[in-house]
């Protein structure tokens, strides 16, 4: 009878240890298997880093290789604009120089030339003088030796400014656009003919503003420009130290 007894005891004892044993391999099991997704979650998070340094690298790869570009362009625009800000100082230096006697026969020789023409507009009954022989008294009394303030220029640029003045009043009319079609295309002749003279666009500009008819050509623009050089001529020869002018044609 203790046989028996014994023999359950060892039955159940067995039983025991073999469930514990599978409870113990179970529990590794679960653990093993709790890693491996801890391991896998792991992992991705990893290779998801990865990824986001790898764009990093590339970013910045990108830029360490277009730096030299852009500082080679940023260099270039501040040298431009320190370049057009250097204008800003000292450009008396590229302005010409006149000596006393020069400045002083210029006033004396504008006087003269403005003055005639005023004078001989009053006497004459005849408008020989209008706003552009201003600024041709500039070009031939201040500047004679100017290649634009020779006779070739005054005559022929205020002829041409005027004729091309007439023209545009009676094609298009006096618009605005007309005023500005009137000086582009004197200017453009002036060129082409080697006759630029600056007084010429003005003379365009002012005949499209007054309506201008044939009569406004000889009488203020030829006869006015030929009295001015006549006054011109006689002046600057008769001045000491000047000669005028380097050529007719």
């Amino acid at each position: 009878m203790n046989d028996t007894s014994n023999h359950r005891n060892s039955i159940e004892q067995s039983e025991t240890d073999s469930s514990k044993d599978s409870q113990k391999s179970a529990s590794v099991v679960l653990m093993t298997y709790q890693q491996q997704e801890i391991k896998k979650l792991y992992e991705e998070r990893l290779k998801i880093q990865q990824q986001y340094i790898d764009e990093l690298k590339n970013e910045l790869d990108n830029l360490r290789r277009h730096q030299p570009q852009n500082r080679r362009k940023n260099r270039k625009i501040w040298v431009k604009i320190t370049k057009y800000l250097a204008k800003l100082h000292g450009s008396s230096t590229y302005q010409p120089r006149f000596s006393a006697q020069q400045v002083f026969f210029s006033y004396i020789g504008s006087f003269i030339g403005i003055g005639s023409l005023a004078y001989l507009s009053i006497r004459s009954g005849y408008p020989l003088i209008a706003a552009p022989f201003g600024a041709a008294a500039v070009l031939v009394f201040a500047v004679p030796n100017s290649p634009l303030a020779q006779p070739r220029n005054l005559i022929f640029g205020n002829l041409l400014g005027g004729i091309v003045s007439i023209l545009m009043v009676n094609l298009f009319g006096s618009e605005p656009w007309v005023m500005a079609l009137s000086v582009a295309t004197a200017i453009k002749i002036m060129q082409v003919t080697k006759t630029l003279h600056p007084p010429g666009g003005a003379v365009a500009l002012v005949g499209v503003m007054s309506e201008a008819k044939w009569a406004f050509l000889f009488t203020p623009v030829l006869l006015g420009s030929v009295v001015l050089l006549i006054c011109t001529v006689i002046f600057n020869n008769l001045t000491p130290g000047r000669s005028y002018p380097q050529h007719w044609l």
